[in-house]
């Protein structure tokens, strides 16, 4: 087990480096998959899972843990130690997917443990959401080709086939001595992934004749002035706002006057107060000196700063227009937990007291569209995001949704400045928004990695970590056609959840044990069984048969309403009518019709309350299997005047 933790760790880590290597996401888990094969019970399993989700995290994470000690300032070691301890947490798709591949494997075999574990493992991410939204498919960016299929089944789809190939392959070599016929399906699968991968990102990609709408042209202002508190610290806090703005302005100047752009975007925070909501008669005077600047520049800005209301203080992006002033502010969504926020339920005077770093701000509401007023007069609808919102599907498409045809993307990567992979692993996970919506995006960051990315996630321009540069790039702006993400959301998680209800309900049927036919008599006598009319079994079959059917149309309503996903009332209703109800009423049918069933001296004996049959064992041979098993396996014609289940 430890030797195929570790090789899997190596292949791990080298996939999460990017570049060739991400080849190696097809092959990195077989090592431990081959492991879990041989483990024989659930202690082992979970034990494996477990020491899997560490090794999983600091081949892929370990940055992120010496970036939390040097946050805190408890040091990198330290930072390591907390990461390595809450693996579990950080990684639970292992867990749930070791767990389910086993139980499933013991009792149904390789081939659907295989399918379940995989839909538990994207099933488990889709509901528990990652911090830094990471998931094992974003390995795959690298491929121009491999990445375009996320505009169908998202990073979850592409996480599910990875899955789904690493699994074929472990069976492949299980198989190795037994012979080509046992190896052609698990030899097919394996190929036949990457090479449909392959082919569907050949066809996505544009022709050089595809008609191009007309350019939106943006500069990035990527300032490099970062750790915004030891600056106030030296300087002052009007000098340090100072500083900031007439670093902004300048480059700003460039992108309008030399550049000649559209528009110009600022990373988050890079106004660090509220605008519009002055503090003070000299947070007045910098609200004053930004937008007479914009007005001078004749050019929409957008940046990051605070907002503020009664409900508290948010993380912000200001929309300005040199004609019309402040348009209004979208406030970011998805905040960085113990850093921009804390939950009403965790916060108090000994938790701020033992943290001294934790956030006040508050989350904002969701996805706004927002028109980008350029000096052509054209009106381009845009979606922002600040930091975080990029990891967040839904939220993208929620954007797309309500009109939006590019996205600005607003970050702080500084605390990255140290760990330029976090930074990488955060720019490409922003670039999949493109793949999945078919939309341009302009995304800027504080020191790096800034970029202009195109519909199919190529960064056309861009900068490099810990340099002050403005970033121009242009890219065609203009409405598109939905791909399947956004007709049908962030659907292979829930796809794969209900997979895994529908394993769980079928498995309650007689005739999906292991083995049914050759176990039937390896039963403990006296037993229960029913006897009942052959109407009232079509009867009991219907009701079944209903409930089942209920159960797949409740999945495939979820998968394609939004609505339904977000109302937890009305799945409850809806699986009590197409499930509960029938189903109950075929148990209630069944246990009226009851009996105990016994051998005595002979004899099959039948009681029925007060009613007994006797049957002569001999006179079993007559009996015939149904062929359906509906409601449930049985037999029929045990005697030309009885018929029994």
């Amino acid at each position: 087990m430890l030797l195929a933790l570790l090789l899997s760790a190596v292949l791990i880590a080298l996939y999460a480096l990017g570049g060739p290597a991400w080849v190696l996401g097809f092959v990195a888990l077989i090592p431990w998959l081959r492991s879990l094969d041989a483990t024989q019970t659930w202690q082992r399993t979970v034990l494996s899972a477990y020491l899997m989700s560490v090794v999983y995290t600091v081949a892929g994470f370990a940055w992120f843990g010496v970036a939390i000690g040097s946050y805190t300032e408890v040091g990198a070691l330290t930072g390591l130690l907390v990461l390595i301890v809450c693996a579990p947490i950080f990684q639970p798709q292992i867990i749930v997917f070791a767990v389910v591949r086993f139980a499933v494997r013991r009792r149904y075999g390789p081939t659907l443990a295989a399918v379940a574990g995989a839909a538990a493992w994207v099933a488990t991410e889709r509901w528990i959401p990652k911090m830094l939204g990471d998931t094992y498919g974003i390995g795959l960016y690298p491929s121009t080709l491999m990445r375009q299929a996320a505009d169908l089944g998202g990073t979850a789809g592409l996480t599910l086939l990875l899955l789904w190939v690493n699994e074929a392959a472990a069976m492949l070599v299980s198989r190795r001595q037994a012979g080509l016929r046992a190896m052609a399906g698990p030899a097919a699968v394996s190929a036949l992934i990457p090479l449909l991968l392959a082919g569907y990102g050949w066809l996505s990609l544009p022709s050089t004749t595809q008609p191009a709408g007309k350019a939106l042209r943006v500069g990035l202002i990527q300032s490099n002035v970062v750790h915004y508190e030891q600056l106030r610290k030296e300087k002052g806090a009007y000098e340090a706002v100072r500083q900031i703005l007439n670093t902004h302005f300048a480059m700003s100047y460039d992108a309008v006057e030399r550049q000649h752009v559209d528009a110009v975007l600022w990373s988050e925070t890079a106004y660090p107060t509220t605008l519009g909501h002055p503090k003070s008669e000299i947070g007045a005077q910098f609200d004053r000196d930004i937008l007479s600047t914009i007005r001078a520049a004749g050019v929409p800005f957008v940046f990051g700063t605070y907002d503020l209301d009664q409900g508290g203080e948010y993380n912000a992006a200001a929309f300005v227009s040199p004609r019309g002033g402040l348009l209004g502010f979208y406030r970011k969504t998805r905040l960085f937990p113990l850093t921009e926020y804390v939950p009403s339920w965790a916060d108090g005077p000994w938790l701020r007291k033992a943290l001294p770093w934790l956030g006040t701000w508050k989350p904002g509401n969701g996805a706004r569209v927002f028109p980008l007023q350029l000096a052509d007069g054209r009106e381009i609808p845009v979606m922002p995001m600040i930091c975080l919102d990029d990891v967040d599907a839904n939220l993208a498409i929620d954007g797309v949704r309500l009109g939006a045809q590019a996205f600005l993307i607003m970050s702080n990567d500084s605390w990255f400045t140290e760990h330029p992979r976090g930074a990488l692993l955060h720019q490409a996970t922003a670039a999949f928004r493109s793949i999945e919506t078919r939309l341009p995006q302009y995304r800027v960051t504080t020191n790096g990695y800034s970029g202009v990315i195109d519909p199919y996630g190529n960064v056309v321009a861009g900068s490099r970590m810990g340099e002050q540069t403005l970033i121009v790039g242009a890219l065609p702006v203009r409405p598109v056609a939905p791909t399947l993400m956004v007709r049908w959301g962030d659907w292979v998680g829930v796809a794969c959840a209900a997979t895994l209800l529908l394993l769980l309900a079928a498995s309650a049927l007689p005739a999906w044990h292991p083995h049914h036919e050759e176990m039937a008599w390896a039963v403990v006598w006296p037993m229960r069984v029913s006897v009942v009319p052959r109407s009232m079994r079509i009867l009991i079959g219907l009701l079944r048969t209903a409930s089942r059917c209920g159960l797949l149309w409740m999945g495939a309503a979820m998968l394609l309403n939004d609505a339904l996903r977000a109302n937890t009332l009305a799945q409850i209703r809806m699986f009590a009518g197409l499930f509960l109800a029938p189903e109950g009423a075929a148990w209630c049918f069944l246990l009226a019709f009851s009996a105990k069933a016994s051998i005595e001296q002979g004899m099959l004996v039948l009681k029925q309350g007060t009613r007994r049959l006797e049957l002569p064992l001999q006179d079993l041979d007559a009996t015939e299997p149904w062929k359906l098993p509906i409601p449930s396996p049985g037999l029929s014609e045990v005697a030309p005047e009885f018929r029994s289940a």
